[in-house]
Protein backbone atom coordinates (compact mmCIF):
# COMPACT_ATOMS: atom_id res chain seq x y z
CA UNK A 1 0.00 0.00 0.00
CA UNK A 2 1.41 3.41 -0.85
CA UNK A 3 2.08 5.78 1.83
CA UNK A 4 1.83 9.53 1.26
CA UNK A 5 5.00 11.30 3.31
CA UNK A 6 4.85 14.88 4.52
CA UNK A 7 7.17 17.25 2.72
CA UNK A 8 8.09 18.38 6.23
CA UNK A 9 9.69 15.36 7.72
CA UNK A 10 12.36 15.16 4.31
CA UNK A 11 15.11 16.14 6.41
CA UNK A 12 14.11 13.22 8.95
CA UNK A 13 13.52 10.85 6.45
CA UNK A 14 16.66 11.37 5.07
CA UNK A 15 19.07 11.60 7.80
CA UNK A 16 17.24 8.54 9.89
CA UNK A 17 15.55 6.71 7.05
CA UNK A 18 18.26 6.19 4.55
CA UNK A 19 20.84 4.52 7.19
CA UNK A 20 17.66 2.13 8.68
CA UNK A 21 17.03 1.09 5.32
CA UNK A 22 20.39 0.10 4.77
CA UNK A 23 20.98 -1.37 8.24
CA UNK A 24 17.64 -3.56 7.24
CA UNK A 25 19.29 -4.63 3.76
CA UNK A 26 22.20 -5.64 5.67
CA UNK A 27 20.85 -7.56 8.27
CA UNK A 28 18.37 -9.60 5.86
CA UNK A 29 21.68 -10.80 4.38
CA UNK A 30 23.88 -11.58 7.32
CA UNK A 31 21.77 -10.98 10.57
CA UNK A 32 18.65 -12.18 9.98
CA UNK A 33 17.34 -12.20 13.40
CA UNK A 34 18.00 -8.72 13.55
CA UNK A 35 15.82 -7.81 11.21
CA UNK A 36 12.43 -6.41 13.54
CA UNK A 37 14.71 -3.71 15.25
CA UNK A 38 15.74 -1.82 11.74
CA UNK A 39 12.02 -3.37 10.32
CA UNK A 40 10.30 -1.64 13.13
CA UNK A 41 12.47 1.66 13.37
CA UNK A 42 11.80 2.60 9.54
CA UNK A 43 8.20 1.49 10.10
CA UNK A 44 7.85 4.09 13.11
CA UNK A 45 9.54 6.83 10.56
CA UNK A 46 6.67 5.95 8.03
CA UNK A 47 3.81 6.18 10.33
CA UNK A 48 4.79 9.07 11.94
CA UNK A 49 5.80 11.25 9.19
CA UNK A 50 2.51 9.95 7.46
CA UNK A 51 0.66 12.73 5.59
CA UNK A 52 -3.27 11.16 4.14
CA UNK A 53 -5.27 13.15 2.12
CA UNK A 54 -8.38 15.14 4.01
CA UNK A 55 -11.16 16.19 2.75
CA UNK A 56 -12.92 18.76 5.32
CA UNK A 57 -16.40 19.20 5.78
CA UNK A 58 -18.94 21.79 4.25
CA UNK A 59 -20.59 24.53 6.44
CA UNK A 60 -20.88 27.67 6.94
CA UNK A 61 -19.00 28.86 10.30
CA UNK A 62 -17.08 25.49 11.22
CA UNK A 63 -13.89 25.39 13.21
CA UNK A 64 -12.66 21.93 12.65
CA UNK A 65 -10.00 20.47 14.21
CA UNK A 66 -6.11 21.62 12.95
CA UNK A 67 -3.97 18.54 14.62
CA UNK A 68 -5.28 14.78 15.10
CA UNK A 69 -5.21 13.74 19.01
CA UNK A 70 -7.36 13.87 21.99
CA UNK A 71 -9.30 16.58 23.34
CA UNK A 72 -7.77 17.31 27.00
CA UNK A 73 -8.98 21.04 27.62
CA UNK A 74 -12.32 23.23 26.86
CA UNK A 75 -11.62 26.63 28.84
CA UNK A 76 -11.66 29.92 28.70
CA UNK A 77 -8.58 32.26 28.82
CA UNK A 78 -7.45 35.50 27.66
CA UNK A 79 -5.49 35.20 24.27
CA UNK A 80 -2.88 37.90 24.26
CA UNK A 81 -0.56 37.35 21.79
CA UNK A 82 -3.09 38.44 18.78
CA UNK A 83 -6.35 38.63 19.59
CA UNK A 84 -6.16 39.82 23.19
CA UNK A 85 -9.43 39.34 24.08
CA UNK A 86 -11.08 36.05 26.27
CA UNK A 87 -11.54 33.26 24.45
CA UNK A 88 -12.83 29.36 24.37
CA UNK A 89 -9.67 27.79 23.80
CA UNK A 90 -9.85 24.09 22.62
CA UNK A 91 -6.37 21.97 23.23
CA UNK A 92 -5.74 18.81 21.25
CA UNK A 93 -2.90 16.48 22.60
CA UNK A 94 -0.95 14.41 20.31
CA UNK A 95 0.83 11.30 20.90
CA UNK A 96 3.31 10.03 18.84
CA UNK A 97 1.19 7.66 16.94
CA UNK A 98 -0.90 10.51 15.86
CA UNK A 99 -0.70 12.13 12.35
CA UNK A 100 1.62 15.09 12.90
CA UNK A 101 1.00 17.22 10.13
CA UNK A 102 -1.07 20.83 11.11
CA UNK A 103 -3.82 21.91 9.07
CA UNK A 104 -5.96 25.20 9.47
CA UNK A 105 -9.27 24.73 11.11
CA UNK A 106 -10.83 28.06 8.98
CA UNK A 107 -10.24 29.76 5.82
CA UNK A 108 -8.50 32.50 6.27
CA UNK A 109 -5.83 35.48 5.80
CA UNK A 110 -2.94 35.23 7.89
CA UNK A 111 -2.21 38.06 10.17
CA UNK A 112 0.20 37.40 12.66
CA UNK A 113 2.79 34.74 13.18
CA UNK A 114 5.46 35.12 16.23
CA UNK A 115 7.32 31.82 17.69
CA UNK A 116 8.42 31.82 21.21
CA UNK A 117 11.18 29.85 22.78
CA UNK A 118 10.69 28.03 25.96
CA UNK A 119 11.13 24.92 27.54
CA UNK A 120 10.12 21.70 26.25
CA UNK A 121 7.78 20.12 29.41
CA UNK A 122 5.40 17.27 28.92
CA UNK A 123 2.85 18.77 26.52
CA UNK A 124 0.21 16.74 28.93
CA UNK A 125 1.59 19.11 31.91
CA UNK A 126 -0.70 22.13 32.52
CA UNK A 127 2.43 24.24 32.47
CA UNK A 128 2.97 23.83 28.93
CA UNK A 129 0.58 26.00 27.57
CA UNK A 130 2.80 29.42 29.16
CA UNK A 131 6.29 27.84 29.18
CA UNK A 132 6.74 25.47 26.31
CA UNK A 133 8.30 26.72 22.92
CA UNK A 134 5.19 27.66 20.69
CA UNK A 135 4.46 29.52 17.21
CA UNK A 136 0.92 31.09 17.36
CA UNK A 137 -0.98 32.01 14.88
CA UNK A 138 -3.43 34.70 14.07
CA UNK A 139 -6.04 34.14 11.17
CA UNK A 140 -8.62 36.58 9.79
CA UNK A 141 -11.60 34.53 8.83
CA UNK A 142 -12.45 35.19 4.97
CA UNK A 143 -16.31 35.58 4.61
CA UNK A 144 -16.15 36.78 8.00
CA UNK A 145 -15.14 39.86 10.66
CA UNK A 146 -14.27 37.45 12.97
CA UNK A 147 -10.31 36.52 13.97
CA UNK A 148 -9.13 33.36 15.72
CA UNK A 149 -5.85 31.72 16.49
CA UNK A 150 -3.76 28.42 16.03
CA UNK A 151 -1.16 27.58 19.09
CA UNK A 152 1.46 25.01 18.50
CA UNK A 153 2.98 23.86 21.01
CA UNK A 154 6.45 21.70 21.24
CA UNK A 155 6.67 18.90 23.88
CA UNK A 156 8.90 16.84 25.74
CA UNK A 157 10.01 14.64 22.76
CA UNK A 158 8.99 17.33 20.48
CA UNK A 159 11.82 20.08 19.57
CA UNK A 160 11.17 21.38 16.45
CA UNK A 161 7.97 23.44 15.32
CA UNK A 162 7.45 23.74 11.57
CA UNK A 163 5.24 26.78 10.80
CA UNK A 164 4.77 26.93 7.11
CA UNK A 165 3.09 30.28 6.59
CA UNK A 166 3.54 34.20 7.06
CA UNK A 167 1.89 37.26 7.63
CA UNK A 168 -0.03 37.89 4.37
CA UNK A 169 -1.06 34.16 3.45
CA UNK A 170 -4.41 32.65 2.31
CA UNK A 171 -5.10 29.14 3.74
CA UNK A 172 -8.11 27.28 2.18
CA UNK A 173 -10.17 25.25 5.39
CA UNK A 174 -8.35 22.19 6.18
CA UNK A 175 -5.13 22.81 4.58
CA UNK A 176 -1.70 22.48 5.44
CA UNK A 177 0.41 25.38 7.46
CA UNK A 178 2.98 22.89 8.85
CA UNK A 179 3.69 20.27 11.68
CA UNK A 180 5.48 18.95 14.99
CA UNK A 181 7.61 16.76 15.03
CA UNK A 182 7.05 14.33 18.00
CA UNK A 183 4.36 14.10 20.57
CA UNK A 184 3.03 17.81 21.22
CA UNK A 185 0.13 19.90 21.56
CA UNK A 186 -2.16 22.10 19.29
CA UNK A 187 -4.90 24.76 20.74
CA UNK A 188 -7.59 26.61 18.99
CA UNK A 189 -8.84 29.95 20.49
CA UNK A 190 -11.83 31.73 19.34
CA UNK A 191 -13.23 34.91 20.84
CA UNK A 192 -15.78 35.30 23.81
CA UNK A 193 -16.98 38.16 21.18
CA UNK A 194 -18.20 35.23 18.79
CA UNK A 195 -21.17 33.35 18.90
CA UNK A 196 -19.90 29.69 19.24
CA UNK A 197 -21.13 26.42 19.74
CA UNK A 198 -18.53 23.67 21.04
CA UNK A 199 -19.26 20.46 19.63
CA UNK A 200 -16.52 18.36 20.91
CA UNK A 201 -16.00 17.07 24.86
CA UNK A 202 -12.79 16.85 26.56
CA UNK A 203 -11.76 12.86 25.85
CA UNK A 204 -12.53 12.90 22.32
CA UNK A 205 -10.68 11.55 19.36
CA UNK A 206 -10.40 14.37 16.66
CA UNK A 207 -8.88 14.38 13.08
CA UNK A 208 -7.02 17.14 11.87
CA UNK A 209 -8.92 18.31 8.35
CA UNK A 210 -12.09 16.45 9.38
CA UNK A 211 -13.50 16.46 13.09
CA UNK A 212 -15.97 19.51 13.52
CA UNK A 213 -15.00 21.36 16.67
CA UNK A 214 -17.42 24.09 16.74
CA UNK A 215 -19.60 26.35 14.91
CA UNK A 216 -19.61 30.16 14.75
CA UNK A 217 -23.15 31.66 14.50
CA UNK A 218 -24.07 34.89 13.40
CA UNK A 219 -25.50 37.12 15.54
CA UNK A 220 -29.33 36.20 15.91
CA UNK A 221 -29.08 32.91 15.18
Amino acid sequence: MFVSLTRYGLRELIIFGVPVAIGLGFTIVFFPWVIPIPAFLLMFLFNFFRDPERNPPRGEGLIIAPADGTVTHIVTVFEDSYLKCETTKISIFMSVLNVHVNRMPAKGCVEFVRHTNGKFLDARDDECFSSNENNIVGLSLIGSNAKIAVKQIAGKIARRIVCACKAGDSFEQGQRFGMIKFGSRVEVFVPKSVTFEVIVKVGDKVTAGKTVLGRMHKSGQ
